[in-house]
């Protein structure tokens, strides 16, 4: 008989979504999750509500949480420390490495704790949008290591990623230039609906053709005011992406505020400095 592991408690061979159990009343509580279709009072500017906390995970340097909606991520960073490869040492420069996963229960569809090329390219984009903002000539020949996981996905994740991960580099005390805050917009026809869910991605409830569709998600540093990293996806006409990015600006600046006030609150409950 194979060795069986116990620490780890497997799921039911067979499941179903609890969607399956729902009635007709209760489907329509909870709605859709797209403002073109539901009686939302969101605004297509609107950004879901906001939670964060940070030191949540105590073996880490520093860590964060966020919730927006129904989108839930973690992040923890370690270091810096003295980098493992010395082939890779930057004797003037430190050295940022990022790594974002999806929990298997994440998305509708259960994944695999193996990386995808999909969590691969959002470790990448990951990276180009936090590197501008931390000073890693303050860290020669050391490593910074940043591991977000998503929890739970409503919708694109590396807007959040970014917020996420930068609350976590701030509460691990690494020196940043600013804050990094990222922001999504979904385009579809003639509507820009900011922050979207999952529903509003994948549905197209307006009959846009697809020349018109599209997704931009953009990164700031506020205080700077300073575009850090930019992704598009889809095809859009100039006008739109400008468009796009003009309201992925303003959300950002809409979501600083609430950014800011975790920080602080976070600040105020650390003990001072031992004089020591």
């Amino acid at each position: 008989m194979p060795p069986v592991d116990r620490r780890r408690i497997r799921g039911p061979e067979e499941s179903h979504s609890p969607y399956h159990f729902a009635t007709e009343e209760s489907m329509k509580c909870l709605g859709t999750g797209n403002r073109l279709v539901d009686d939302s009072q969101r605004g297509p500017l609107d950004m879901r509500r906001i939670f964060a906390r940070c030191g949540l995970i105590s073996q880490a340097k520093g860590s964060a949480y966020i919730e927006a909606g129904n989108s839930k991520l973690i992040c923890s960073v370690y270091g810096p420390r003295e980098t493992e490869r010395r082939d890779e040492t930057d004797m003037k420069s430190g050295r940022l490495v990022t790594d974002m996963r999806f929990a298997p229960f994440a998305c509708r569809k259960r994944g695999a704790w193996v990386q995808g090329n999909e969590e691969k390219d959002l470790s990448q984009g990951l990276l180009e949008s936090l590197r501008p903002g931390v000073c890693l000539h303050k860290y020669p020949r050391c490593q910074i290591d940043v591991c977000v996981m998503v929890l739970e996905s409503d919708g694109p994740a590396l807007a959040h990623a970014v917020t996420c991960a930068s609350l976590a580099l701030a509460d691990a005390g690494i020196e940043m230039y600013d804050l990094v805050l990222g922001c999504t917009v979904r385009h579809i026809g003639n509507t820009q609906l900011l922050d979207p869910t999952f529903a509003e991605v994948q549905d197209d409830q307006s009959g846009a053709s697809v020349d018109s569709q599209g997704t931009v998600t953009l990164s700031l540093m506020p205080n700077m005011n300073q575009v850090s990293g930019l992704q598009s996806d889809g095809v859009m006409e100039q006008e739109s992406i400008k468009a796009a990015v003009q309201a992925c600006i303003e959300g950002c600046f809409k979501l600083y505020p609430a950014i800011q006030h975790t920080l602080l609150k976070t600040i105020r409950k650390k003990p001072p400095p031992s004089e020591n």
